[in-house]
């Protein structure tokens, strides 16, 4: 793990049912946050790519997946150095854009 503080936006996703991190991000974006970090290693990646596919089969269809960072990270597991794979994926919600009608115009 780094040093440096986590930003509020994040969802580190890990072994717990797919369901509580799609309402985390929901909660994420509905507290006013206009993008949403979902973080996962190993194999919990598999599991972060459905977070993103649930939320955007069943909440928000016009999700966007605006950056999709891969990479590796050394991790100590019972005295032995492990690289474990990992993902970040940067969702948002598209920005309202009112139609003319909206507008009065």
């Amino acid at each position: 793990m780094s040093s440096e503080s986590e930003p509020e936006n994040l969802v580190r996703v890990g072994q717990k049912p797919t369901l509580n991190y799609v309402v985390a991000c929901l909660t994420l974006f509905n507290s006013g946050y206009d993008e949403v970090v979902v973080k996962a290693r190993g194999r919990s990646i598999a599991h972060a790519v459905d977070v993103v596919n649930k939320l955007k089969e069943s909440f928000i269809s016009n999700l966007e997946v605006r950056n999709v960072s891969i990479g590796s990270e050394e991790v100590d597991v019972g005295g032995k150095r492990l690289r474990l794979s990992t993902i970040e994926l940067v969702i948002a919600k598209p920005s309202y854009q009112p139609t003319p009608t909206q507008t009065g115009q």
